[in-house]
């Protein structure tokens, strides 16, 4: 099998005699860890493809390292010169200026080279997509505030977002090569939720459905990720067609009680802890858990190996290498 057929099969929730893997390094991990990881997993065709400009080194550094999905950015949209009263407790009386950015061709181009010289599965990655670019305007604090005591204008806000979403979405999806889209936004913190669920599903969860509806549509799978602890809203995410959900953290949930009760619904990726094991552990530490984790979230498919957040800096190395050594074992 190919990887991306891995990576199918693992949401499909196929029991395949293999589990996919996709490690990420934040970047501080990567400023520190990215030559050595070159060194030690790129082989001499990866090296020549980098050489030939056909793919980045960053990507070939990931696909030596054994992961079966490789991201790629999109052009997107950002807030633009956003004025220092949205940053005040006030809620202001207009939206903030937004900007364009990224090329397409060379996004398009990315994408192809990637499918024609890997068999990753390729995923594009849109971090901050909905509720936290909501935060990036006004601040965390404030639109926690705006959530509760100005919902008219918060929802003005979520709206506004979703609808710039929708139109920068469109414009990429139907791109040749894509597989998936990963929309981010942090819904919980380490204890629960930051807003009610009532709120989550009146004011964020109409416009995520849009998103996921129009991404579905075009044959594209659908990716999310949301830190903390958010086993309130599982329901929801799963009836709403979340295909893979990320990162799944140990510390803040039971991650075998969420396999029992929504892993024939939604694939996991992540899982692996990335507060203790991984940055205070050993490496035979690192490994056990990789393996544990994988064992229990693997069954009956539906699990894809990674920490539950991007390596940092961290992370010892030899811890790193346990992970990725360990999750290579799994691919066969």
């Amino acid at each position: 099998m190919t990887r991306y057929e891995r990576v199918k099969a693992a949401i499909a929730h196929q029991n395949i005699d293999t589990v996919p893997s996709c490690i990420h390094l934040a970047g501080d991990g990567l400023q520190l860890y990215s030559q050595k990881l070159y060194d030690k997993y790129t082989d001499a065709n990866l090296r020549a493809l980098c050489e030939a400009g056909k793919i980045s080194k960053q990507h070939a550094m990931y696909y030596g390292m054994g992961n079966h999905v490789l991201t790629v950015s999109c052009p997107w949209w950002s807030w633009y010169d956003v004025p220092a009263e949205y940053f005040a407790e006030e809620t202001p009386d207009s939206l903030p200026k937004t900007i364009g950015y990224g090329s397409y061709s060379e996004f398009a181009e990315t994408v192809r080279n990637l499918k024609e010289f890997t068999d990753a599965y390729v995923l594009v990655t849109i971090w901050g997509s909905h509720f936290e670019k909501a935060n990036f305007a006004r601040g965390i604090e404030n639109f926690l505030a705006d959530l509760a005591g100005d919902p008219e204008y918060a929802q003005s806000m979520l709206d506004f977002i979703i609808h710039k979403n929708l139109v920068m979405l469109e414009n990429i999806v139907h791109t040749p090569g894509i597989d998936g889209i990963l929309l981010g936004s942090d819904w919980g913190s380490q204890r629960d939720l930051m807003m009610s669920p009532a709120c989550w599903r009146q004011m964020i969860a109409p416009g995520e459905q849009k998103e996921y509806n129009l991404i579905h549509d075009a044959g594209v799978d659908v990716w999310v990720h949301s830190c903390g602890d958010i086993r309130k809203i599982f329901p929801d995410l799963s009836e709403m067609g979340v295909d893979v959900l990320n990162p799944i953290q140990p510390e803040c949930m039971d991650i075998y009680e969420l396999k029992e009760k929504y892993g024939s619904h939604m694939t996991f990726w992540g899982g692996i802890s990335t507060q203790k094991t991984l940055p205070y552990g050993t490496p035979e530490g690192v490994a056990e858990e990789t393996r544990k984790v994988t064992e229990a979230l693997s069954k009956n498919g539906g699990y894809i190996i990674a920490p539950s957040q991007e390596i940092q800096a961290d992370v010892p190395f030899e811890n790193l290498c346990a992970l990725i050594d360990t999750a290579k074992s799994y691919a066969k």
